[in-house]
Order: structure tokens, then sequence, then C-alpha cells
């Protein structure tokens, strides 16, 4: 190959990197995971509290025990069970590179429900997590593995569904042909006008702007002139909505333009969970602290490698100059290709107003790039660098055993540490305490507590109101479907309610004639049940031993005897 032929091959490379590459995935290779209509109440991409949502919520009617079937020939690669998050959850490798996963289950099915209680019984322990060999449990399309629940952290009954590539990064299911069906054009809520250097403003304010959006005779959006000078963003709140649901889902693709020349893309095709909670610096975070709407800024803020982001001039902002007119517009699109367009006439006009300086005084500043060390009171504050996205000032007060760390309008990205010196406590009163962040009403919130001699501290990713809290109070358990000394021949389970109103339940060991049963907790509803098809009960009298412990050690055993007519 000469010069000038390996000269043209790499420039052909580098201007082909430069264009957003749809991804290339298989078609028709996934059948449906369930036998039923496919709704969603959640979309890929979705914003949701620190993260993007990395699958489908499919709707289950409204109840649990929908069967779930493999989607493709593989075998299972991992299996976790907990009380939170995805709850009981199943991952499949198939033999194409991509995997599945499927979450909120309320059991698996077959040989997977059989192993996986097993190792439960083996560990002794119903949180578990486990990677089975490929030739252990194998799956072939159209195998039922699992059925829909509501377990672990989800808000009702549905399967959360995943598609992920083969450096386990979620993808968008819809782009495999999982087909889903929208009529509708997305809503929008709200665009907001940011101004974004020293000197820029927006109608003569130096603050974000909301702008008045005036619907037109096709759909489309167009606001008010806006007159502005100097280097300027726009944000916009917008959601989709599906046939035969009314759930506010997420868009997949917004585009913006300034005088038909792209600024930005947000592609919401592909992720990598290590990016994920930069989603509090992608929306304007404080507004949705505020109002409880996201907002996505339609530009690349400070400390945001989002790959979301495709085809950015000028990380999406754009230079107003005085006496300069434009139109800058932002598209928004469902997968669907259903779309909406907003149209943002401006003018460059200078403005007499000057910008308000910030009042400091008092406040701590913080730069995103260092260690930042900071002591009030008995408490201190340690700020690891990259812990926040931008160079802050912040309020920080601490009175008694109380810490006022600024507000929680300032996203954190990794975990800041925050002490309290201890050292007037006795050692007895020292293993009741916790630091909690205080909730509306005031009450803690139990934070995990670490302790090292008469120093506590905890980790966290919140601003807000943190106080030292004593716990004294032990769990109470009552059981829920029995009676102690009662015949319960005709129950299928055993039902037993713990509650702590201090600390939270930290763990719970249930026997039955001496042998340990696997009690599943569900913490939404304060209840642990066992289930007698596990037939560790084969006595007819049964002496019942549960101990409940709480985070900062109190602990409540109760016992109680029934009776079983064994078959």
């Amino acid at each position: 190959m000469n010069r000038i032929s390996l000269w043209l091959l790499l420039c052909l490379c580098f201007i082909t990197d430069g264009f957003a590459q749809a991804p290339q995935v298989p078609q028709d290779y996934f059948s449906n995971p369930m036998e039923i209509p496919l709704i969603l109440s959640g979309s890929f991409g979705e914003l949701r509290s620190n993260h993007f949502h990395s699958g489908l919520d499919i709707k289950t009617q409204q109840r649990e025990g929908i069967p779930v079937y493999a989607p493709a020939d593989g075998f299972v690669s991992r299996i976790k069970v907990s009380h939170y998050g995805y709850g009981k959850a199943l991952y499949i490798k198939h033999t194409n590179g991509y995997s599945t996963v499927y979450a909120h289950l309320s059991n698996y099915a077959g040989p997977i429900q059989d192993y996986v209680k097993g190792q439960q019984y083996k560990k002794e322990s119903y949180v578990i997590e486990l990677f089975p060999e490929a030739e252990l449990l194998p799956v072939k399309k159209g195998d039922l593995i699992a059925y829909s629940g509501n377990s672990g952290s989800s808000g009702g009954p549905h399967l959360h569904f995943e598609i992920r590539d083969g450096n386990s990064r979620p993808m968008n299911p819809m782009l495999f042909g999982v087909d889903i069906p929208d009529g509708k054009k997305p809503l929008i809520n709200s665009v907001i006008a940011y101004p974004q250097s020293s000197e820029a403003h927006i109608n003569n304010a130096f603050k974000p702007v909301k702008l008045r959006l005036i619907p037109q005779k096709d759909g489309s959006f167009k606001t008010e002139k806006v007159k502005a000078i100097g280097q300027i963003g726009f944000g916009i709140s917008a959601y989709d909505q599906m046939d035969g649901a009314s759930n506010k889902n997420g868009v997949y693709e917004i585009k913006t333009s300034y005088n038909g020349e792209t600024k930005l893309e947000v592609l919401f095709d592909r992720f990598s969970f290590n990016e994920t909670r930069y989603l509090n610096q992608y929306i304007d975070y404080g507004y949705w602290q505020r109002n409880k709407s996201r907002v996505q800024r339609l530009f690349v803020a400070p400390n945001n490698p989002l790959s979301l982001f495709k085809n950015q001039d000028a990380s999406g902002l754009i230079e107003v100059e005085e006496g300069f007119q434009g139109v800058y517009s932002i598209t928004v699109k469902d997968f669907q290709d259903n779309t909406v367009r907003i149209d943002i006439p401006i003018e460059g006009a200078a403005t007499t107003s000057t910008p308000k300086q910030s009042d400091t005084d008092g406040l701590n500043f913080v730069s995103a790039a260092e260690n930042t060390s900071i002591t009030k009171g008995k408490f201190s504050v340690f700020i690891p660098s990259n812990s926040l996205y931008e160079d802050v000032y912040l309020d920080i007060e601490a009175e008694a055993d109380t810490l006022d760390f600024h507000y929680d309008e300032v996203p954190i990205h990794k975990n800041i540490t925050i002490s309290f010196d201890a050292s007037n406590y006795s050692d007895q009163d020292l293993a009741k305490l916790f630091i909690g962040r205080l909730n509306y009403k005031g009450e803690p919130y139990y934070n995990t507590t670490y302790r090292k001699g008469k120093k506590l501290s905890i980790r966290t990713r919140t601003f807000g109101t943190y106080a030292l809290a004593t716990d004294l109070q032990a769990p109470t358990i009552s059981p829920e479907n029995f009676q102690d000394q009662k015949w319960i021949s005709n129950n299928k389970t055993l039902k037993i309610k713990i509650e702590d109103e201090g600390s939270g339940i930290k763990s719970y060991r249930a026997t039955l004639n001496g042998k340990f049963i696997l009690m599943e907790y569900n913490y939404k509803k304060d209840v642990l049940t066992y289930d007698f098809g596990d037939n560790i009960s084969t006595d007819t009298e049964n002496n019942l031993k549960l101990v409940v412990v709480d985070n900062v050690g109190n602990s409540t055993t109760f016992e109680a005897t029934f009776f079983r007519k064994q078959s």
C-alpha cells in the first residue's frame, strides 16, 4: 500500500469515527420473554433517581406469577437474590455473546429453582449470589425459567427485562426487534435557557429562564423570542407515553441544532453501569430537587463523560453576538419515530443590567479536583477529589450532635465521609449510636455507621442534615397467620411480621426443631414468609425460634409451638 492510499484510509477511518454509528445488532434473534401483550411501565434509558433505567419494565396485568421464558438458547450465568434492588434476579448468557436479565421475579422455575433453594439452605441464607458453571443450567429458547413478581425495590408487579452486550453494557431491547406499540408523540413539559458565561444573559437575567411554549397547528412548538448575549445552553423536560399505558416513559432521541447546524444529539441506545450516575450532572439536579421535574441539559456540563452524547459541537452550547438573529431547534423522538420539534428564535441584544454577585461569606469553598477536609464542632467532613462535578461553595454548620451539611440541590458523585467525635459517650452508649440523615419529619434514617474507637463515621452521596441518634428499642415480632400451641395443618406458609422503628432490621435467623428454615423478607410489608413446601417440618409438634437483630445490635427472640398433620 503506497503512502497516498494509506493516508486516504486513515482519513476515511477518522471521518467514519466522527459520526454516531447505530449499534449493529441481531434482529429476530430474541423472542418475547412473556406470552402476554407487551405494555411498558418503564422504557430504556428513562431518567431515574441517580441512574438511567437499564431495561424495559413490562406490565404483568397487575399480578404476579406470569411465566417467563428464555428468549434464546444459552445458560444461566448468574443468580442473585436480595431483599432490595432487583430482588430475585436471573442472568442468561446466550450463544451469540449477548446476555439477558430478568428482575423482580417471584420465583425461579424447574431446575433453576431447585438449585437456588438448595444453595440457600446450604449457606443458610436467603440473600445469595451464584455463578453456575455453563453446563450446570443450560436453557433452550422457549424454556420456562421463572415467574414474574414484585420482589426487591419494585413499586408494583412487573418484569424488568434487559439485553446486555458482550461488555455487560445494557442496550435498548427495542433495537433487537422487541416491538412495543406506540402511536403517541412525546410530550413536552418545559424548556429552560441557561447562561453559561459570566457576561451571558437571557432576557436581561443572569440565571436560568423558563421559556413560554407556544403550540403550533402542526403539533410543534415555538417559544417567545429570546434576547440574549454570550454563551448559552438549553434544557428540556419531556417524556413519552405508549399505547395502552399512561406511564411517563423516557424518550429515545433528542437532537439540537442552531441555524440548521447540529449542536448535540442524545441517543438512548446503550450505556455502561460505571457512567450511569452521571445522570445527576446531565439533568438540572437543583431544579429536580425543587420541582420534581427532570430537565435534561442539552449541553455537556463539566466532568460529564456520558456516552449517550453524540455529534457534539462546542459541547452543545451556542454563542450569541449582539445584532445576530438565529433559531435554536430541539427535536424529540420516541423509538417509533413519533416526533416533536421546538423552535427558539434568538436575537442578540445587549443589556444594561449587571449580574448580581453571589454572597459567599461564611461558606466553605470546595474544589472538585482536590481533596477537602472540613471540621465543624464534633463533626469532620472529608470530600475526596472528584466527589463533586464542579467547584462549589458549601453551607456547613454544626450544633451539638447535628450537622447541617449544605442542602440537597448539588449532586454528589463519589462517597463523602462524615465523622463524629463521640469521646464523651460511654462504651455502653456508644454501641447504640448511629449517624442518620434526617427526613422531612426530622426523623433520622439509618446510614451504615462505622466505629473506630470513639469515632463514628458514615459515607454518603447526599447533602442534607445529619444527626447522631440513639436506638435502645429492640425489634418487635408478631405472628401473622398462626398462634402459639395451635394446629395449622392447612397452612401453606408461615408468616411473621418484624418491625424496628429505630435503626432498622439488619438480620434474622429462624429454626424449626433446631433446623434452619429459609424465610423470605418482604421489607415493604415487614413480613417474613416460610414455605412449608421446603419440607423442613416433618414432625407433628414443631418448635419455632426466630431471632431478629437491628442495625445497632438490639435483638429479639421469638419462640412458639404449632402442630401440623404429616401426610
